[in-house]
This record gives structure tokens, C-alpha cells and sequence, in this order.
């Protein structure tokens, strides 16, 4: 697979704002990578961040490194890392021991688990956003081989139709598959996730099990999170949508779920640097990892 070492083409080929994250996601899991203690290994990332997502990373660590008011900004890689593991484990129990066979990757970003991970014989792997973002993927991805079958479905997920899309890569809305909203909906306002997790849960079979990330809606507004939200809005992404009831937000949208936080059983790994505040305390920023499946009853 040939090194990039320019990122201009990326930059000039439609990569918006909130794409562009998407190469900032890369660049954690090449730094992830080349721990000694690392929780996963993706040895396409460098190359899938290029030079942009390193520069990214860097206005990112130099927010984690400035405390405010006496507390640190919240650790972005130990985060991203854990969240990884965390979806890496999932999803293979979902597909190994629970034989869903549709795994759908909302959005897909520059995500590599149908390359570097083993999945199930007959798995099919569906990887939707926007085509620059799949068109800068199959650039660095060019010689590297899936594991899966896999289908990249050029859609906008926020816009009507992609679920014709999805149906003619060959996805199957009567088998039961798995969704996974990764580093998404905290970008969007809160009437779009509500109307994309309705969209998702009518376009899925009984059996279906979703999986995402959310914060909670102090973590937008505490003063020790303003230096790395400021990051995101310079970038022309600004973090939205918090939820203090994940729970509560799924059950609406036909999902019955579960929230766990990082640093709780099953969401740790060695890794997650806080303490973990029990759900009645109040004021404190949260990161919710929410899996579970669709109702099979009002």
C-alpha cells in the first residue's frame, strides 16, 4: 500500500468539516497503534490520516494539555481507544456468537474493522457516508483486501434515500443486522438524531442491535470541556446534542438499550484515566457507550 505523504488531494476532493474528523479519528488509532500498550492494533490508520490528522491531533493534545479551573480536558485518546475496543469486542460477539451477518457502519469514516479484524464467513459489511469520504478511504485502502464482504454506499445519512442505497448494495431489511453510530451524534442536532435512529429502527428486522457514543448535555457546557469543544467548533463541527437519558433517548426511537460509561466493567481496559461518577451525581460530564436491540413490542 503506497505512503501518502501529501494531504491536498483530500483537502480539495469535498472533505467538509465534519469529515475532516474523520481523519483525526485515524491519527488516534495510528498514535493507539504504536503503543507497547496498546488496545487494538490498525495498521491502516497512519496511512488513512496521512499528514491533515496528525495536525488535527496536535490542536487537540495541546487543549488536553492547558487545565481549567483546577481540572484536566478530558482525555481524547484514552477515550477513542477504549471506544474502539470497546465497538472491536461488540461487534464480534453480535456476528460470532449471536449470528447477525449485517453490520452497518453509519457513517463509515475512515474506519478499517472489515480489513484488519476476522468476521464470520458470510458476514457483510456496509460502510455509508458521504462520497468523498469513501472516495479519500479507497484511495489509502487501494491493495488492501476486506475480510468481509464488504459494500461502500455513497450516501448522505441526513438526506432522503439511503436506504434505496443500501438496499441496492445488497443489504437485506429482513435479516436482522447491527448499527453502529460511531463519534457521530454528538455533531447533530437533536431532532436529526431522533429522526435518524427512527429511520434506522424502521429500516431494520426484528433481531437488530444498535450501537453508539453519546455525551451528556453538561458535558457541552462545563468550563473544563470549553478548550477541547473549542477545538471542534474552530473546526466548523461543533459538538450539538447531549443527553442526560440515553436510555430514555433509544427507547423513543424503538431500541431497548443499555448506557454504560468508560471506566465501568466491560469499558475499561487499563486504560480510563477518571474516576466514574455513579448516574445520580449531578454536573458532571458523561460519555455514554450505548448498545442494545430493537424492541420487539411497543
Amino acid at each position: 500500500m503506497t505512503t501518502h505523504q501529501d494531504d491536498t488531494a483530500a483537502r480539495v476532493a469535498g472533505l467538509g468539516p465534519l469529515e475532516r474528523t474523520a481523519l483525526l479519528t485515524a491519527a488516534l488509532r495510528a498514535a493507539e497503534t504504536s503503543r507497547p500498550d496498546r488496545l487494538y492494533a490498525d495498521p491502516y490508520a497512519a496511512d488513512l490520516a496521512g499528514t491533515t490528522g496528525p495536525a488535527l491531533l496536535g490542536e487537540v493534545a495541546a487543549a488536553g494539555a492547558r487545565p481549567t479551573d483546577g481540572r484536566e480536558v478530558p482525555s481524547t485518546p484514552d477515550f477513542n481507544a477504549i471506544r474502539t475496543r470497546f465497538l472491536d469486542e461488540h461487534l464480534r460477539d453480535l456476528t460470532a456468537d449471536d449470528g447477525i451477518r449485517q453490520v452497518v457502519l453509519a457513517p463509515a469514516g475512515l474506519d478499517t474493522r472489515a480489513w484488519r479484524l476476522d468476521w464470520p464467513d458470510g458476514t457483510r459489511w456496509f460502510e455509508i457516508d458521504r462520497p468523498a469520504v469513501l472516495a479519500h478511504k479507497r484511495e489509502r485502502l487501494a491493495g488492501a483486501v476486506p475480510r468481509a464482504d464488504h459494500h461502500a454506499v455513497p450516501a448522505d445519512l441526513l438526506a432522503p434515500g439511503w436506504e434505496d442505497h443500501l438496499r441496492a448494495a445488497g443489504y437485506d431489511p429482513g435479516l436482522p443486522s447491527v448499527w453502529v453510530l460511531e463519534g457521530l451524534l454528538y455533531y447533530l442536532p437533536e431532532a436529526e438524531v431522533r429522526r435518524l435512529l427512527t429511520r434506522i429502527a424502521a429500516f431494520s428486522a426484528p433481531g437488530s442491535a444498535v450501537a453508539a457514543d453519546l455525551v451528556n448535555s453538561v458535558a457541552l457546557t462545563l468550563p473544563h470541556m470549553k478548550p477541547l469543544l473549542d477545538v471542534f467548533a474552530d473546526w466548523g463541527a461543533p459538538w450539538v446534542f447531549g443527553v442526560d437519558e440515553p436510555e430514555e433517548l433509544l427507547d423513543a426511537c424503538g431500541y431497548a438499550v443499555r448506557a454504560i460509561q468508560p471506566g465501568e466493567e466491560g469499558a475499561h481496559f487499563d486504560r480510563w484515566p477518571d474516576p466514574v461518577p455513579p448516574r445520580e451525581e449531578t454536573g458532571v460530564r458523561r460519555v455514554f457507550f450505548v448498545h442494545g436491540r430493537l424492541r420487539t413490542a411497543p
